[in-house]
């Protein structure tokens, strides 16, 4: 089962595919959102499919858009990848290393992403993103994190690495947030549909490969990771959770970073695929 948000930026609409059909949610819910996720909502689009009160859609040339809206919180954990920490000239850390993305970042998986005035190193980052379907704080243990994930979608960190390196006083924000960059989709797939730690990552930029690694290779898993969170904020329905990006990265010097009208893939087994074009900002 995929929840899907289909239809022009702003005006999105929800839906949900099941064997490759799609269906109209909204007689269920105007929004897949943090109160749609907190209400019980995936569950109560299953006993709808199972019922057969879902009418089918048509929906060939409507825009997806990013599967949850309006996050509250885009949670990041940098270097969860020992050989991205390595190529990044760091040591793995001994805790999540956590950084925030402005929210709205977030946009469609198949978005434009704008290249700020004067940007020269815009970097491409595929990660596994955990999208939280309960409040969560203080868990008592790892395993306690399974009860909060509603499931799990696919974002591209998009980071400009002068902003995030030379320029950001020793913290990473200004050069993860700027427009457009965390494109986010295509799909939301129910947390017991997916097995987090055994997915395939890749990405690709104008069709070369760049990274190709598993969600096996995290220093930290996801329950670690919520469960680690939640020790120091509470978590919200609706919140997204950005994982971590394995290596092969321009920041590594192996590749060019991102110029004006390149097309980046990204895609995670079982999770789907997103595709981009860059866009350089003129002012004036």
């Amino acid at each position: 089962m995929e929840l899907l948000r289909l239809g022009p930026s702003g005006h999105e609409r929800p839906y949900v595919r099941e064997a490759g059909v799609v269906y109209d949610l909204s007689p269920l819910t105007a929004e897949i959102d943090g109160a749609f996720l907190a209400a019980d909502g995936i569950s109560r689009v299953r006993s709808a499919l199972g019922r057969g009160e879902l009418v089918t859609a048509d929906v060939d040339g409507l825009r997806i858009g990013a599967p949850v809206a309006r996050p509250t919180a885009v949670i990041c954990i940098g270097q969860n990848y020992a050989a991205h920490a390595a190529e990044s000239g760091s040591e793995p850390p001994e805790h999540p290393v956590v950084f925030f993305k402005h929210p709205n970042t977030v946009v469609g998986p198949d978005d434009v992403v704008l290249l700020p005035p004067g940007a020269e190193k815009v970097d491409w980052e595929v990660e596994l993103a955990i999208v939280i379907g309960k409040t969560a704080r203080y868990l008592s243990s790892p395993d306690a994190a399974r009860e909060v994930i509603a499931g799990y979608t696919i974002s591209n960190d998009v980071s400009e690495r002068a902003y995030q390196l030379d320029v950001s006083g020793g913290q990473w924000s200004k050069g993860k947030c700027s427009e457009t960059f965390n494109p986010l989709g295509p799909a939301l797939v129910p947390a017991d549909e997916v097995d987090p730690q055994a997915l395939r990552l890749r990405s690709f930029v104008n069709g070369d490969p760049r990274q190709d690694s598993s969600t096996a290779d995290m220093i930290f898993s996801v329950l670690q990771i919520v469960h680690e969170l939640s020790q120091y904020l509470v978590l919200e329905p609706g919140d997204v959770i950005n994982t971590g990006t394995p290596q092969g990265v321009a920041l590594s010097g192996r590749f060019p970073y991102l110029q004006d009208g390149d097309e980046m893939t990204i895609e995670i087994e079982g999770l789907g695929r997103q595709q981009q074009r860059t866009e350089r900002v003129h002012l004036g």
